[in-house]
């Protein structure tokens, strides 16, 4: 039997699945191992990054629907973002 592999999009160099969710049971993606070698981070099970909403440009890209920006750093700061997840799950216990 063929195994089906979960559609993903890509925000501002953060990877998530369809359903715009980092980390999905309806699809049984999890995309925090990449996310997290993609800005330097060894992986450590954390919550997942949640996006803002987004939308599509005409040229397919996804922005935020606040500022209408791709590369917004208020919207996408996910480096800033995964910082954050990971001190949580440091205190929580789960490094």
């Amino acid at each position: 039997m063929a195994e089906t592999v979960p559609s993903t999009i890509e925000i501002n160099d953060a990877v998530f699945c369809q359903h715009f969710k980092e980390v999905c049971t309806d699809c049984s993606y999890d995309g925090r191992e990449e996310n997290d070698a993609f800005y330097g981070f060894d992986t450590i099970d954390r919550e997942g990054l949640e996006p803002p909403p987004v939308s599509s440009n005409k040229d397919g890209v996804y922005q935020c629907k606040k500022h209408g920006s791709p590369t917004c750093s208020q919207c996408f700061g996910w480096k800033k973002q995964l910082s954050r997840l990971r001190t949580q799950a440091k205190k929580a216990g789960r490094s």
